[in-house]
This record gives C-alpha cells, sequence and structure tokens, in this order.
C-alpha cells in the first residue's frame, strides 16, 4: 500500500507519522491509540509488533479482548481483537 493512496481503490485510510523526542516519557500518555488490524488476526498483528520492539504492558485490564502493548519508549496502546473498520 502506498500512503498517498497510489494505486489504492476507496479512501485513503488514515496515516500516523511518529517523530523522535530527546525527553523521556515522564507522565500518562496524552493520546491513547487503538490499533484495529485489518489485514490480519489480533494475534498475527500483535506478534509483528513485539518483533518490532514492542512489550506487553499490563495495565490491569484484566481479561479484555484487546492486547495491551507499549511502544520502546513506553507508549502504551490497545491492539483490538475486530477486524471491522
Amino acid at each position: 500500500m502506498v500512503p498517498d493512496g497510489k494505486n489504492q481503490i476507496g479512501p485513503v485510510p488514515p496515516t500516523l507519522t511518529f517523530a523522535p523526542v530527546p525527553e523521556g516519557k515522564t507522565v500518562k500518555n496524552r493520546l491513547h491509540l487503538d490499533i484495529n488490524p485489518t489485514d490480519r488476526e489480533q494475534d498475527e498483528q500483535v506478534r509483528r509488533l513485539l518483533d518490532l520492539r514492542a512489550r506487553h504492558a499490563g495495565v490491569g485490564q484484566g481479561d479484555a479482548s484487546w492486547v495491551v502493548l507499549a511502544d520502546p519508549e513506553g507508549n502504551e496502546f490497545c491492539v483490538l481483537a475486530g477486524r471491522r473498520p
């Protein structure tokens, strides 16, 4: 998939761009992302993200259908189980 939508049928999906900053995380995230994989199952997406240096982040979610991960800098995000846009 090309980010600018070329060779893509239908609307261009949302794109996020991340920029590194010199400061480390010091407080709770100001923005929380829920990742909803539409091209693979949840467990496949979690494995892919772990391979990219994400880590599991237990935040007291209990027995939930989503998986909480953190990026290498400790910013938490969720990978949802549903595969619908």
